[in-house]
């Protein structure tokens, strides 16, 4: 008998980046990840990050380079909320940063989806995405024909 196999889902993600410090600060500051834990050894710096002390994102500085769109990998790092508001609400904070974004605000997700968020980067210029199921009925989808998230 063949075991059902339905309860597998995304554990916590890790990225590669040049400069831990600078991440750190940017995961904590702007998305209000925790500090869960922190390797400080020189050659081996890394940190835990997540909410309700849930592991959510790991940190490693490993990288020599930004982040490369054109490479095999990672295309983007998508983050969900329940609502449009707490969307809006990412972008005031990330706004107040001067993080910048890929598209001006909230966009659909398609022509004629309710689902959308913000797009923006990290500073090794990572993709990232906050979005909701619904509330992006008006707003705008800066990619005919193809999925918002992904071309930018």
């Amino acid at each position: 008998m063949t075991a059902v196999i339905s309860t597998l889902r995304t554990g916590h993600i890790g990225l590669n980046v040049t400069d831990l410090t600078r991440s750190l600060a940017f995961y904590r500051d702007a998305l209000g990840f925790d500090l869960l834990g922190e390797g400080t050894e020189e050659d081996r710096r890394f940190a835990f990050l997540g909410r309700d002390g849930e592991l959510v994102l790991t940190l490693w500085q490993q990288a020599d380079s930004a982040y490369a769109p054109a490479a095999a990998g990672l295309h983007h790092l998508a983050f969900s909320t329940d609502g449009i508001d707490e969307v809006r609400a990412y972008e005031a904070r990330l706004r107040d940063l001067a993080v910048p974004f890929a598209y001006d605000g909230v966009v659909a997700h398609g022509e004629g989806t309710a689902s959308g968020g913000i797009f923006f980067h990290d500073p090794d210029g990572t993709r990232l995405e906050i979005s909701a199921p619904k509330g992006a009925e008006d707003a705008p989808a800066p990619t005919a024909g193809a999925p918002t998230c992904g071309f930018f």
